[in-house]
């Protein structure tokens, strides 16, 4: 069978079961007691096993194999659950990313799994051993389950029609492969001479491959026993077919009755037992048992949502030119038409956007794990909380900041919290927390890393600025003191006596601002020394369709982005202030540094000498600028387009757009050129 067509089905499923273990573990280990979470685990790695035995990946399927075992043996409460073990099974996860990742890179998932898998294999002969005692006893006497009086009644009504009611327990082989298929091949075979009334375990369990190796079915057939064993037996990899005849009456004894109030009363008898497993068969991807009632749900690749993307871009870009024609016209219906458009278009624009939109846990799910590691090699106690997981981000977004995000929370890690027993020297718990959050506000997403640790050493971080030449003496002097905190983010800086692993790798925070800045975003920091920081990053929504305010240099338009506006004005020349070498404004109390544009970009200067400018303030974090140009065109919607590979680091340019007259518009990097 060819598996190439189900590979990316694969890789999406496997990362979503290895999340699923990695969280799990990390709960298991808080919470040693709470078999659920074993049994959920043993979930996702029986799924991993199966399908990755599917696809061909025999050392990903050994090891899943082996990690089931331990598994089991915990579940089973033949073993305990001891901090070693933690790190084996964690040992194994990684590897089994590591085959994952291999094989999105078009490798052949190929990995040397014999050390981690000797590791597991301590409880292997032992688990085996239990397995074989729990064995179930052959020929059983009495049948697996209760009936309910409509079932018995069935079951009395088929055997006044000559049928005879057999129940039929089914064992696999342990290294069995393809469960469910095998249960629809079983399926096949019975309905030739019969018909299924009921499982143990109920027939969507048996889809999803939710069950050891055993199975029992309830069975009505006018065959005898010798018959429906030949039929069942011819299947490949069955251990073993026991099949016995019952004699139910109509009426349930009055013990039996009780018995059945106990447990949970079983499912009516299917009628079409063959259409259910003609579905574990017909699958064509792994699958989880589905989630009760609720939205449907359908995975899309993101390539087909960039394809479809585009083609909206390139919707407003004529949207935009059939406005610009419908106001020079002046024509009323087409106006109306076009508005009409405009409206239906901006609601497609939201869908899309929307179905772009994912949870930025895709992103925290994974520093938990990192966390745990990283308080073991700094021998610090440290928790993490998360908040916001469901905040959702732009997918193009989402791609971006997950390396940010490591490096900053590694900071916290390394830099901010203390030693625990400097903490408690310092009359602080021992443990210290780091919170990351992620929030809504306007058209922007939060994203804050808070520590209760040491905060910044504000004295020790002047010292390295003036010795690496960052600032001046001079201005050390009058610098403030969210000042001096920026000043961690300046290229190359770093206040550690020694580069380490964990944060620093010669690679200062300056990588993280100009990353986040490429993004359209900012981060900025707020400290407190001796009880903590906190890092605030802020980014757009979505990259590729903005709100700008389109401007006049000369001829030439320009956008600028209008997320960065702070107001718009037009003031007189002689508002203009002189300080030191350069012009500034009083901004509402604000001295504000003034840029002309045109010279900038290098717009030959036309214009006569104006009495009044055209003034835009914009604003990056604390900073404030005023830009100047000729005129306000007016708001637009417009769909940003990089430069391409030819026009790479052109500077304070972020991208360009097409307006609607065909015209092409240099959208303004405002960061780039904020003073």
């Amino acid at each position: 069978m060819e598996m190439n067509q189900y590979l990316d089905v694969f890789i999406e499923e496997s990362k979503e079961h290895l999340q699923t273990c990695n969280e799990k573990l990390l709960e298991l280990e808080k919470n040693p007691s709470d078999l659920q979470l074993v049994h959920d685990i043993f979930r996702a790695a029986h799924t991993l096993k199966g399908m990755s035995a599917t696809m061909g990946y025999e050392d990903m399927a050994h090891l899943t194999h082996s990690l089931e075992n331990v598994l089991d043996a915990i579940r089973n409460e033949e073993m305990t659950i001891t901090s070693e073990w933690m790190d084996i099974m964690f040992e194994a996860l990684d590897d089994l990313e590591a085959i994952v990742l291999s094989i999105i890179e078009g490798g052949d998932g190929k990995r040397d799994v014999s050390e981690v898998c000797a590791k597991l294999d301590v409880t292997g002969a032992g688990k085996e051993t239990a397995a074989a005692a729990e064995a179930p006893e052959t020929a059983p006497s009495k049948s697996k389950w209760s009936y309910d009086e409509f079932q018995r009644t069935v079951i009395a009504e088929a055997e006044e029609q000559g049928f005879k009611c057999y129940e039929i327990t089914v064992s696999l082989k342990e290294d069995c492969l393809l469960k469910g298929v095998r249960v629809y091949m079983v399926f096949e075979q019975l309905n030739e001479i019969g018909e299924v009334v009921q499982t143990i375990p109920e027939t969507e369990v048996l889809e999803a491959e939710d069950f050891d190796s055993e199975f029992v079915i309830c069975f009505l057939s006018k065959h005898n026993e010798q018959d429906i064993f030949n039929k069942i037996n011819g299947v490949s990899e069955i251990e073993k077919v026991e099949v016995t005849e019952l004699k139910i009456d109509a009426a349930a004894p009055e013990e039996e009755k009780e018995g059945a109030e106990k447990e949970a009363a079983p499912k009516q008898p299917e009628k079409k037992p063959e259409k259910q497993a003609k579905q574990a068969n017909d699958k064509k991807e792994p699958a989880k048992p589905a989630a009760g009632g609720g939205t449907k749900t359908i995975r899309v690749n993101i390539d087909r949502l960039d394809s479809l993307m585009n083609l909206f871009e390139e919707l407003v870009i004529d949207r935009g030119r059939l406005e610009q024609i419908a106001k020079e016209l002046d024509h009323g219906e087409l106006t109306e038409t076009v508005e009409r458009m405009t409206r239906i278009s901006g609601d497609l624009q939201s869908i899309i956007l929307n179905m772009r939109m994912v949870p930025v846990e895709t992103v925290f799910n994974r520093f938990p794990r990192m966390v745990r590691q990283l308080t073991k090699e700094l021998n610090k106690k440290i928790e993490l909380s998360i908040f916001g997981a469901d905040t959702e981000l732009d997918r193009t977004v989402i791609d971006e900041i997950g390396d940010p995000l490591v490096h900053l929370l590694r900071n916290s890690l390394d830099h901010g919290i203390e030693a625990p027993e400097v903490r408690a020297k310092n009359g602080k718990p021992e443990t210290g927390h780091v919170r990351l959050k992620a929030y809504h506000s306007g058209n922007h997403v939060f994203i804050e890393v808070e520590d209760d640790g040491a905060g910044i050493n504000r004295k020790k971080v002047l010292e390295k600025a003036i010795e690496r030449n960052v600032i001046s003496e001079r201005d050390a002097e009058t610098i403030e003191d969210h000042e001096i905190d920026a000043l961690i983010f300046a290229p190359g800086f770093s206040t550690a006596d020694q580069i380490s692993d964990i944060s620093g790798r010669g690679v200062g925070l300056d990588v993280v601002k100009s990353k986040l800045e490429s993004l359209g975003g900012s981060v900025s920091i707020k400290s407190t020394e001796g009880e903590g920081s906190l890092f605030s990053i802020q980014l757009p929504l979505t990259l590729s369709i903005i709100s700008v305010l389109l401007v006049k240099l000369e001829k030439e338009t320009f956008a600028i982005p209008i997320s960065s506006i702070i107001e718009t004005a037009v003031i007189d020349k002689k508002d203009i202030l002189q300080t030191h070498d350069r012009e500034v404004i009083d901004f509402r109390g604000h001295i504000v540094p003034v840029v002309y544009l045109k010279e900038e970009f290098n717009v030959e200067d036309s214009s006569d000498d104006l009495d009044q400018l055209h003034v835009i303030v914009v604003k990056k974090g604390d900073k404030l600028t005023a830009f100047v140009v000729d005129s306000f065109i007016g708001q637009q919607e417009v769909v940003l387009k990089s430069l391409g590979d030819y026009l790479t680091n052109v500077f304070a340019i972020s991208g360009a757009t097409i307006l609607g007259d065909g015209q092409v518009a240099l959208i303004i990097d405002c960061n780039a050129l904020i003073k």
